[in-house]
């Protein structure tokens, strides 16, 4: 998200506190207004406009405004320990393809591709939630049929939970959402 950020303020000479500063001036404030006006007044692509309307709106809420901070806050005190199981479905996901975006939010991180396909969360310091996008999947004793964004999630209390399994949930979520 950094880079992506750094890349942003390269290409159009604008800092994301300057782009805050625009964004209240032009009275855009909820995420996807700011997402339409970036794109349609500013010519960003969607995954830029997304990144960026993310930070602005960090910046006006007077939170954490970079990717780390904002992921360091997920993953503080007896949550620090499930980290590296967070890391590593990561760096599965993006080994999957180079289309795979890292959205760090204040509650989770999204991967996308052309849309989400997959949510981790650390709803307690025993595990890492990660939801998938996988409709027709049949539910397992493993793998929870869910309501919302994610239509499936399994619960990865260590290192070792993330197995061939979770990896093939992780792929196959990866495909569909192109």
């Amino acid at each position: 998200m950094a880079t992506q950020l750094a890349n942003i303020e390269t290409a159009t000479g604008s800092t994301v506190s300057q782009w805050t500063e625009k964004a209240r001036d032009a009275g855009k404030a909820k995420h996807g207004e700011l997402l339409t006006w970036l794109k349609s007044e500013h010519g960003l692509t969607h995954g830029n406009a997304n990144a960026l309307a993310h930070a602005i709106r960090q910046n006006e809420a007077g939170g954490p405004s970079g990717a780390d901070d904002l992921l360091a806050a997920q993953y503080h005190g007896r949550k620090a320990a499930l980290q590296p199981i967070h890391d590593h479905l990561v760096s599965l996901a993006c080994g999957l393809g180079d289309d795979v975006e890292v959205v760090v939010q204040k509650t989770g991180v999204s991967l996308r591709r052309k849309r989400q396909f997959a949510l981790l969360e650390v709803p307690s310091a025993q595990r890492v939630r990660l939801g998938l996008n996988l409709k027709s999947a049949e539910p397992t004793e493993r793998l929870r049929a869910t309501g919302g964004m994610c239509t499936h999630s399994v619960d990865l209390p260590d290192l070792e939970a993330v197995d061939g399994e979770v990896a093939g949930w992780l792929s196959a979520a990866y495909e569909k959402a192109g």
